[in-house]
């Protein structure tokens, strides 16, 4: 019984010690100088491209392609890579001369990438593992950015943008193309789209509504100065 009594005090304290060395919070350490978002986040869901020839047919990639003036000789970043249906046809787009980082935080994907780079000896072509709040991207690299159906899937979005806006080279562009409905149901509306990019300092300077493309189409740059994480505010789902 005494063993008993000694040992009741000494699992209490255990536990408390769990608790104070526990992180704070469920969200990464190098996120937690940014706000929470208020929003839900969609579940990543698998980016096969199984579907590729139906996403041809109506013309999605050459259409984001040319609303985003991609030309040969740019360098190009596809964040949320995948399988690669965007990182293929804008590797042909820009050219030998021209480069794309596909990136994604799902490993097995960018094994699958790579093998597929691989087969089709697809040269300009490089690949990256990425943080859910850091897309790890080279500094002063990029003259577009593309966010296609992925940024309503990135749960630290403000420490997300933060990180990646000293990627953009001079006169860089960020592409962004997804759906006007809720966050949870895989799209963002383009209000709070809006908002999260400028509480960075992002200026939005062009947004297209496409039914074509099931979405619609936004465009930012760069504004005259990055907010300092502590003066960020979350934009409100409301």
């Amino acid at each position: 019984m005494r063993a008993l009594v000694i040992l009741l005090p000494a699992l209490a304290m255990l536990a408390a010690c769990d608790s104070f060395f526990a992180a704070p919070e469920d969200r990464p350490v190098s996120a937690q100088d940014f706000p929470r978002p208020d929003r839900p986040v969609s579940e990543v869901v698998s980016n096969q491209f199984s579907n590729e020839d139906a996403r041809d047919e109506r013309g999605e990639a050459q259409a984001v392609m040319d609303m985003a003036d991609i030309t040969e000789g740019m360098t190009v970043a596809d964040i949320g890579a995948g399988e690669g249906y965007y990182t293929v046809r804008l590797a042909a787009r820009v050219g030998d001369d021209g480069r794309v980082l596909a990136q994604d935080i799902d490993r097995d994907a960018l094994e699958r990438l790579g093998r597929r780079v691989e087969r089709e000896r697809l040269e300009n072509i490089s690949i990256k593992l990425g943080e859910p709040d850091n897309p790890q991207l080279p500094t002063d690299s990029f003259d577009r950015i593309f966010l296609v159906h992925m940024y309503h899937e990135v749960t630290e979005p403000y420490a997300f943008l933060w990180r990646m806006w000293p990627a953009l080279a001079e006169g860089g562009q960020i592409i962004v193309v997804d759906v006007d409905r809720p966050t949870n149901r895989h799209g963002i509306p383009p209000k709070l789209l809006f908002c999260e990019f400028e509480a960075i300092g992002y200026k939005l300077v062009e947004f297209v509504e496409r039914p074509d493309l099931k979405g619609y189409f936004a465009r930012f740059e760069r504004g005259d100065t990055r907010s300092e994480p502590d003066i960020i505010e979350a934009c409100s789902n409301g």
